[in-house]
């Protein structure tokens, strides 16, 4: 297989990934928001942005950072990335994106970068624009400042489900609490609270100019079967469309019926597969 040098991008170069980004908006959204916010200057994204093409034909990204993540990568850039990176010391907690993409690199950097804690090879992609046919939870809202504490534990509940590690082993938290402060802070956590405590939450973990990613969605133990999931998450959706973006995506494990249950009743269509690889 032919392969071009891959080289690291920066803001002059800005344009051409904006356009590669628009050309996959909801597989690369996390990356598209980091761009957005802070540029391709390393120093101030907190991570790299690499890409593999000619240099007037930019034609896949990756981004590395604190995940690994390739966008629109090719089979031909999938190994060029993986060239470069198997001779770097691993610092991502994980590789994400499109199924394809994320396996291929893993086939490639297991031999240097393994084991991985986890794989999940198949996890759909979802997204809507339509606002939600099921009824919306009035009690669902977003949280406010003085609610962090009252957040935060089920925060960690969810976490440590989803991803199997406690966000509490690392720094004690703190940075964990950093991010749940700055969702809330900026309008994009939601939750039911019930006697104070909370029973359901979900945050729009990611925004872009194409779209609102949901990401944390949790109903506290005792309250699972009870049927709350599908009209709390029709909240959050219908808030998102009305205020935030013109879509709503998120992606689910593929083992995870109730879930995906849910959000079909919410109006989400599949439009691809991710995966991601856990450390």
């Amino acid at each position: 297989m032919l392969t071009v040098p891959v080289r690291q991008l920066g803001e002059s170069e800005r344009r051409a990934v904006e356009r590669l980004l628009d050309l996959d908006p909801f597989a690369g959204a996390q990356v598209a928001e980091r761009i957005a916010a802070r540029g391709l200057s390393w120093w101030r994204a907190e991570g790299r942005i690499l890409g593999y093409g000619a240099r007037r034909n930019l034609e896949s990204l990756c981004w590395l950072g604190g995940n690994l993540t390739p966008v629109l990568a090719t089979e031909a850039a999938v190994a060029a990335f993986a060239d470069l990176l198997a001779g770097e010391e691993r610092l991502c907690s994980s590789i994400v994106g499109r199924a394809d993409a994320v396996l291929g690199l893993w086939d490639r950097l297991s031999d240097t970068w393994g084991p991985a804690r986890d794989i999940r090879p198949n996890q759909p992609l979802l997204a809507t624009d339509t606002l939600p046919p099921v009824p919306a939870d009035p009690e669902v809202r977003q949280v406010r400042a003085g609610e962090v504490d009252r957040l935060f534990p089920a925060a960690v509940a969810m976490y440590t489900e989803e991803v199997g590690v406690s966000p509490l082993i690392e720094d004690g938290g703190r940075s964990y609490r950093r991010r749940v402060n700055d969702l809330v802070r900026s309008g994009r956590a939601y939750a039911r609270f019930v006697d104070g405590k909370v029973v359901f939450k979900a945050e729009l973990a990611v925004v872009t100019k194409r779209t609102a990613q949901v990401q944390g969605v949790w109903v506290a133990p005792e309250w699972r079967g009870r049927g709350i999931a599908a009209a709390a998450m029709a909240a959050v959706v219908r808030d998102a469309l009305l205020r935030v973006a013109p879509t709503v995506s998120l992606y689910v494990n593929d083992f995870n019926l109730p879930a995906r249950r849910v959000y079909e009743r919410c109006g989400f269509q599949p439009i691809g597969t991710l995966a991601t690889v856990l450390f």
